[in-house]
């Protein structure tokens, strides 16, 4: 199977210590992007200046990161497609690119994307959530922006723009973390660049 960028949602930080067995023993290469979790919460708190919050909020990155390399995913700060699953810390290689705006309209969501753009993966965003739902109903497929709080508000245009296949998991949900790392149906929502019209 082809190489995987996986988000890993901050709010799955409770979970993390059953979580990282499963990512550590996925089938294919997978370069896993923490989210900001709590220390990103905090910074939303504390409401500094943009430039001062997407520094802090990276850092807040930097340190879920760490904690998932304690629980037995090795840490890497390049991006690149791993030998084994890692997980990024990602605040240097963000420092020497500095890749996207800085607005707390791009999370971790896009961050990964632009990781999983630049290796040329797919993406899955393994959150808390069963997916992209409007008007009650869980959308099966994304092909255009939509809105929604499943993900940032930056994610679906980019990953649509880039032709990032992307596919969002509820990884607290028994079973479906590990299944979709398998490439098994699961529910959940797909964005899927293929179908995208606004692509060139």
């Amino acid at each position: 199977m082809r190489p995987l960028v996986v988000k890993f949602g901050g709010s799955l930080l409770d979970c993390a210590p059953s979580l990282v067995p499963i990512l550590a023993a996925a089938p294919r290469p997978i370069l896993v992007v923490p989210g900001g979790g709590p220390f990103a919460d905090v910074v939303r708190t504390l409401d500094p200046a943009p430039d001062a919050a997407h520094w802090m909020a990276i850092a807040g990155m930097e340190q879920v990161g760490l904690y998932l390399a304690t629980l037995g995913l090795p840490g890497t700060d390049v991006l690149r497609v791993p030998d084994v699953p890692s997980v990024l810390l990602p605040y240097r290689l963000l420092r020497d690119r500095d890749p996207l705006p800085h607005s707390w309209r791009v999370s971790s969501d896009t961050l990964a994307a632009w990781c999983a753009a630049g290796l040329g993966c797919d993406l899955l965003l393994a959150k808390s959530v069963d997916g992209i739902v409007v008007g009650g109903r869980l959308l099966e497929t994304v092909t255009a922006a939509v809105e929604t709080d499943a993900v940032d508000p930056c994610l679906v245009p980019f990953a649509l723009d880039r032709g990032v296949g992307a596919r969002i998991v509820n990884a607290r949900a028994p079973g479906r973390l590990a299944r979709a790392l398998r490439d098994e149906p699961v529910p959940g929502t797909r964005i899927d660049p293929s179908l995208f019209v606004g692509r060139a």
